[in-house]
């Protein structure tokens, strides 16, 4: 355990852990209260019930996102989500297509293409 992991409140490293485990990448703890909010609420307990998978929460995410015409934050979702290999490029592929008749095809569209674009560079990375 880190010095800073000795300082952090239980409820605030529950969250900075899933976070971290939500968008592969190490997070750190930040200031005011909207990071707290999201960190010891959305993180420390919405995505810790039991229940459903990380991959379950994150496929219900898209369908939330692309409803709202939310890519830039999907963007996020989608490169955590091949990087964490919960979901591969087909899949992510295969999701814009559902959504499209789901959510219509202007907003599945750019789904579609914003996936594309996460695939790419998540590939180059790769090589």
């Amino acid at each position: 355990m880190t010095a800073a992991e000795e300082n952090t409140d239980p409820q605030r490293q529950k969250g900075l852990d899933m976070m971290s485990k939500v968008y592969g990448w190490e997070m750190s703890d930040g200031p005011g209260d909207f990071f707290a909010h999201t960190c010891d609420q959305v993180f420390g307990e919405v995505w810790t019930r039991d229940g459903l998978s990380l991959r379950d929460r994150r496929l219900l995410l898209f369908g939330a996102l692309a409803a709202t015409g939310q890519t830039d934050v999907a963007e996020i979702q989608a490169g955590a989500a091949l990087k964490n290999e919960e979901l591969t490029p087909a899949q992510l592929e295969e999701i814009s297509l559902f959504l499209c008749y789901y959510v219509g095809w202007p907003l599945g569209t750019k789904m579609h293409f914003m996936f594309g674009k996460v695939i790419s560079q998540h590939q180059k990375n790769q090589a």
